[in-house]
């Protein structure tokens, strides 16, 4: 099971972000192992985003069957906005997010619609969009996101997408990836002295370092379910 961010849109303030880049960037993602710390790397990304706006959303894999859900509470903090898009594009998203009653609406309306909004939103400070969990996306939240992402191109918006792998997806699989990989093995042995106290035999060190294949919450856990080894876990 791997891991992917999928980042897109144009950044305008270098050294704000972790990859402190002022070139555009239409698409990217990383993979790595499960739990090896896609959330963390969106909370490192929103502390260094200062000046910015930052929205965030998260999918949950109980709500995958409700259309729209995702982008819902990807945009609910936007839709004061609303009112300045196309009558069509607002009537589009009032529908989509259950705001008004009617048919489903067109798709190839909620997409630009979503991207107007966003444009629309960045005022004086540029917007982040962070969606963690990615892959529980409901289907037409993930391609609406997916349509956006091909098409920032002159807006202040950066979107950033954490998808867990977990075999073959239908979206974001276009979008340039930076892959998340575990920690090398000097790495997680440092990691691991930081919750230990006292000695630990070196043959056990290497079989956790082992097991844990550089997960860090795997190597911040195991210790203590193996107590009975010889190990003992920091308080």
């Amino acid at each position: 099971m791997g891991q992917r961010v999928h980042e897109a849109g144009v950044w305008r303030q270098p050294g704000r972000l972790p990859w402190g880049e002022t070139e555009r960037r239409p698409s990217s993602s990383g993979a790595g192992t499960s739990a090896i710390g896609k959330t963390e790397l969106l909370d490192y990304l929103i502390e260094r985003a200062s000046g910015c706006r930052v929205v965030r959303a998260a999918g949950v894999q109980s709500e995958m069957e409700l259309s729209y859900a995702g982008l819902r509470q990807l945009c609910a903090p936007l839709l004061s906005h609303l009112d300045d898009l196309p009558e069509p594009q607002q009537n589009a998203l009032r529908t989509a997010f259950g705001m008004r009653a009617g048919d489903a609406p067109d798709r190839f309306l909620v997409g630009p619609a979503t991207l107007s909004l966003l444009a629309g939103a960045v005022g004086d400070e540029p917007l982040v969009c962070l969606v963690d969990d990615a892959q529980w996306l409901d289907r037409v939240s993930a391609q609406t996101l997916e349509f956006v992402a091909r098409r920032l191109l002159a807006e202040s918006v950066l979107l950033v997408l954490a998808v867990r792998e977990s075999g073959p997806r239908e979206a974001f699989t276009d979008l340039r990836e930076l892959h998340v990989r575990g920690l090398s093995d000097r790495d997680s042995g440092r990691l691991l002295e930081t919750v230990l106290t006292g000695p630990l035999d070196r043959r056990v060190r290497d079989r956790i370092v082992a097991e844990t294949r550089g997960n860090p919450l795997a190597l911040l856990e195991l210790p203590g379910a193996r107590s009975g080894h010889g190990t003992a876990r920091r308080r």
